[in-house]
């Protein structure tokens, strides 16, 4: 080859070279041109259309219905879930953020009341890239129009309409009128029972939640599952964006959840996703958290760049999750002192932030679901600023990190037994709770192997037991959120103990009345009750010999006849009502003693539940 010529071009290719460059940069700036009309464009919606119920779906696939049947409308049951997918057109550079493209609907009820839903990008459908969903309350004809506003403008809908029919769902959960428990919005009361159970979903099709599993805890009497989730902004997807894999995981497990009426308490910011290095090992995860391309981890909290995106993701939340009647309380914090933000950012900020993360979810949510938050399980971690921001106080407890309990592998079981240390301790802290703050009350986490037994005992079975029953007896809202369903302590914590719980407390009107703790007086052993104007319940346990032949002494009750009704805890049944006189404001309980009978087990047991309600009084439950 002549390398003289090598970078070199015949007169006529530099003239078509030139004409070639002129060309497309004319055709650049025509394209830059047409592209700025069309970011100029006002937006426009195209279609509204409510996502067809599943048997409508397959009722079209069998030819029962014609294709012209997705364009109508169906009734929608009260609580239920009412799903828009909207096709639109308009310009903006991040789907998910308001600020580019922002998607609501307003709704108005049968009553006149007007419902402000925000819309979110869901790309499951070509034609309809965005929803709205949307949970209705009464019944009747509702009325709605769907709006879209973005940097060059602002769109809306034709008027649409659709019906709500009754369903069986008692509807959401709130803080009752007492102002000590939870009920639905029908008046029932919500007594939870249950426990974590965690879905560590970070690949396609790995979650650990399962059918199965939610059934598990459905057939054993649980009623609510508590969980974090993996976090929906990646460094793959950089803040303000949200991986929709995971948030496709999400919508089947709460679908999971409303199929089976569990509820849900989702916490929001888990303490390892926001902590650089405190704990160590998975607790540290913030390496990895694209919060900290905008704030290192000890400023987390006090951070008004890293707000932006926490306040768009909250939305995000309420925006696509929000209408589920299974989701019943945002557990905004857990573990807060396991950050940098709270040990070196400063406990004032980081109080700060939750009052701030509070509020916002109180003006936001539109179903006025309850806030909690946690300090970890030591016995120093007390925190009267969080019980007084959230709406319930939530202790946790994790007895080998400081709280009673025996020091010897091998104690004096008369003197150092260690289940009787362990109760003590969930009624103690619950009694605080009970006594400093008047809001309902949960321990947030607990149990896993920070305990004197191992899980698999059965002492520690029995060691759970007592919790949940120590627990209701001083006044706790729900049953103790024991860390987590699973392998290492289901044979423990999801069995009898928690269904012959569950059918205890099914009855009584924690919602409906004032209630008030009351300490029994025992021959041996400890109990406590609660009282109120339709009913006394309480528990006892003497777990050195047994309960049998112990006299209980309940104070607090008019002189009169009352029905006495002592619950085998270990069996889930009631012994025969008795009736039982109070004198002087005083009521005697003798426990019987069972024995074998007919070749078979009958052992009143280390423990016993009961329920006295005065003669002829008819129980309110709402």
């Amino acid at each position: 080859m002549d390398n003289s010529r090598k970078n070199t071009y015949p007169e006529w290719n530099m003239k078509v070279l030139f004409y070639y460059l002129s060309t497309c940069c004319m055709c650049g700036l025509w394209c830059m041109a047409l592209s700025g009309a069309a970011q100029t464009a006002i937006p426009e919606i195209l279609s509204v259309r409510q996502t067809l119920p599943m048997e409508i779906v397959e009722q079209m696939r069998q030819g029962l219905f014609p294709p012209a049947a997705a364009e109508r409308t169906f009734a929608v049951g009260r609580y239920e879930k009412l799903e828009l997918q909207v096709d639109l057109k308009a310009t903006y550079q991040n789907p998910f953020d308001p600020d580019d493209l922002d998607l609501w609907a307003e709704f108005t009820a049968p009553s006149g009341k007007g419902w402000k839903i925000w819309g979110f990008y869901n790309p499951s459908n070509w034609s309809a890239l965005w929803m709205v969903r949307f949970a209705p309350t009464e019944t009747g004809t509702w009325r709605y129009v769907v709006k879209v506003r973005n940097r060059e403008g602002m769109a809306e809908s034709k008027v649409g309409e659709f019906l709500t029919v009754e369903s069986k769902h008692p509807g959401f959960i709130r803080i009752a009128d007492n102002q000590r428990y939870l009920q639905y919005a029908d008046g029932s009361s919500f007594y939870g029972v249950g426990l974590w159970y965690n879905d560590g979903y970070e690949l396609f099709n790995r979650g650990s939640i399962t059918e199965a599993g939610l059934d598990h805890l459905k057939q054993n009497g649980a009623n609510f599952i508590s969980f974090f989730h993996t976090p929906l902004e990646t460094m793959g997807t950089g803040l303000g964006r949200y991986d929709e894999n995971r948030a496709g995981r999400l919508d089947q497990l709460f679908e999971w959840c409303e199929k089976r009426d569990l509820l849900v308490s989702w916490n929001i910011w888990f303490h390892s996703y926001i902590s650089e290095a405190v704990w160590g090992g998975g607790n540290a995860r913030y390496r990895n958290n694209p919060y900290r391309l905008v704030a290192s981890a000890d400023k987390f909290f006090g951070s008004e760049e890293a707000w932006k995106y926490e306040e768009k993701l909250h939305r995000y939340m309420v925006a696509r999750w929000g209408y589920s009647r299974a989701l019943f309380l945002w557990f905004i914090i857990d573990e807060i002192n396991g950050t940098e933000g709270w040990l070196k950012g400063g406990t004032e900020t980081a109080e700060k932030w939750c009052q701030r993360v509070h509020q916002w979810f109180k003006v936001n949510d539109p179903y006025g679901r309850p806030t909690t938050g946690t300090r970890s399980g030591g016995i120093q971690e007390w925190w009267p600023g969080g019980y007084r921001i959230f709406d319930i106080a939530a202790r946790e407890i994790y007895e080998a990190q400081g709280h009673p309990m025996p020091a010897s592998g091998k104690p004096d079981m008369s003197k150092e037994n260690p289940l009787k240390f362990s109760y003590l301790n969930y009624a103690k802290q619950t009694q605080e709770l009970w006594s400093g703050f008047s809001k309902p009350a949960i321990i947030g986490e607990c149990g896993w192997d920070h305990t004197y037994y191992e899980p698999g005992m059965p002492g520690y079975l029995e060691m759970y037991h007592n919790a949940l029953w120590a627990s209701l007896a001083n006044g706790l809202s729900m049953t103790p959120f024991w860390w987590a369903y699973g392998f290492y302590t289901n044979d423990s914590t999801v069995t009898r103990t928690m269904l012959y719980f569950s059918q205890f407390v099914r009855d009584v009107p924690f919602a409906a009345t004032q209630w008030k703790p009351v300490l029994l007086q025992m021959s041996e052993g400890n109990g406590w009750a609660l009282q109120s104007e339709q009913m006394t319940l309480g528990w006892a346990v003497n777990p050195l010999n047994g309960i049998a032949n112990e006299t209980i002494d309940v104070p607090g009750l008019p002189d009169g006849e009352y029905e006495t009704r002592l619950y085998r805890t270990y069996r889930g049944e009631y012994l025969d009502p008795v009736t039982a006189t109070s004198t002087g404001g005083k009521l005697t309980l003798k426990i019987p003693e069972l024995r074998t009978r007919g070749g078979r087990a009958q052992h009143i047991g280390n423990d016993v539940a009961f329920k006295i309600i005065k003669k002829g009084m008819a129980i309110r439950l709402k």
